[in-house]
């Protein structure tokens, strides 16, 4: 620890650690982020179109993820902390405008809106914190990162196709990869792994809530779905059984993650490793969501009839993405396997090939059954169990 006076821009010790209206207001321009992203995973549901979806939610995520770290370590009620994070949010509007077209004529703006956002982001956090070295070398080395990636990011922008993809992938995989190692920067060296630098039950419940928000785009889908379909009796039940998937995730999630994230049972610092461990794996579970939306959307405009191989990919998919993100998140916290949940992954893996000869809708609802019997699984015996669970310290 340094004994350079902590910049007035940091949180104080003692502040409350709760997320703040700021906050919850900057997570509702997700609703709309996640909304195109299901869309355009809808309109291309191709190996490409999954693979290009992928590269533009982890990119969205990134800036979400940073911004939960900057309100966590910087005092969000200072006015240049929310100028900060109101830019950072009309930013990632910006990103979501370009989502549909990004790897056509929008790229530009996908990655104009991408590095802005880290500029006037870096631009007020290297020089508030320059009193303190140790704090202001954190900023710096993001920054640097983000210089690195500049050059893939950037040339993505002037050619197409598959040279895009590559370039886009690399770009993001270094993005979030670099913090997993801690943005090691000539003369800077990086930050410790090990060194506490998180508020555990802030990051705790910025994770949460950007889990609602994803359940909140599937609902929208399910209703979207309703509101469209003429209550023909197909549709009404695609949409009612989206509405059923958000409920299951939703207790899914609930169940075995509130243990964890309710603030007496968080550390009150999170160490580097699993705090960037824990925002990875919520991105698998949002993962998950955003395709059960889009399949969602999908059996509503066609419940019936044959189910294409893409369908029952995604529609079984998205529930095994689910499932893993919340495997992931339980072994960084406790080092322990939920085994109810992998055994889930298996059932989902093994019975796709069979689903191609259902329709769509009756995949959707195999899918979502799997779901409710590892939920009712895990909830018979939790009556016997005692409810105290213990953190692993990482």
């Amino acid at each position: 620890m340094t004994s350079s006076p902590l910049p007035r821009i940091l949180r104080g010790r003692g502040e409350p650690q709760y997320p703040t209206f700021l906050e919850l207001f900057f997570d509702l321009v997700y609703i709309f982020m996640l909304s195109r992203l299901s869309v355009g995973l809808a309109e291309d549901l191709t190996v490409r179109g999954a693979a290009q979806t992928a590269v533009l939610l982890m990119a969205a995520w990134w800036v979400w993820v940073l911004t939960a770290w900057l309100t966590d370590l910087f005092n969000p009620r200072l006015s240049i902390i929310q100028a900060t994070v109101l830019a950072v949010m009309f930013g990632t509007l910006l990103m979501a405008i370009a989502v549909p077209r990004a790897f056509g004529d929008y790229g530009w703006l996908l990655v104009g809106a991408y590095f802005g956002i880290h500029l006037v982001r870096d631009a007020v956090l290297i020089p508030g914190t320059r009193v303190n070295r140790t704090v202001q070398a954190r900023s710096i080395r993001v920054f640097f990162w983000f210089g690195v990636t500049a050059v893939p990011w950037v040339a993505g922008v002037f050619v197409h196709g598959t040279a895009r993809l590559l370039l886009w992938s690399v770009a993001v995989v270094v993005d979030l990869g670099s913090a997993r190692i801690g943005w090691p920067t000539p003369k800077l060296g990086r930050t410790e792994l090990a060194s506490q630098i998180f508020t555990g039950s802030h990051l705790s419940e910025r994770h949460r809530e950007i889990f609602l928000i994803a359940l909140g785009e599937l609902i929208l889908s399910a209703g979207m779905g309703l509101a469209g379909s003429g209550f023909q009796a197909g549709r009404v039940a695609a949409s009612a059984v989206g509405f059923a998937s958000a409920v299951v995730l939703f207790q899914l999630y609930f169940h075995r993650v509130r243990q964890f994230l309710a603030p007496p049972a968080v550390k009150v610092v999170e160490r580097v490793r699993p705090g960037t461990s824990t925002s990875y794996s919520h991105l698998v579970m949002v993962a998950g969501v955003l395709v059960v939306s889009t399949s969602v959307s999908l059996v509503a405009d066609r419940p019936f009839g044959a189910a294409p191989a893409a369908w029952v990919a995604a529609i079984v998919g998205g529930p095994v993405l689910f499932l893993l993100g919340s495997l992931l998140f339980d072994a960084v916290l406790t080092g322990r396997v939920l085994w109810p949940r992998a055994l889930g992954i298996v059932v989902l893996c093994a019975i796709a090939p069979a689903m191609a000869l259902l329709p769509p809708l009756a995949v959707l609802i195999v899918a979502n059954l799997v779901l409710l019997l590892i939920l009712v699984w895990e909830t018979l015996p939790a009556h016997a169990r005692p409810a105290r669970v213990t953190v692993a310290t990482g």
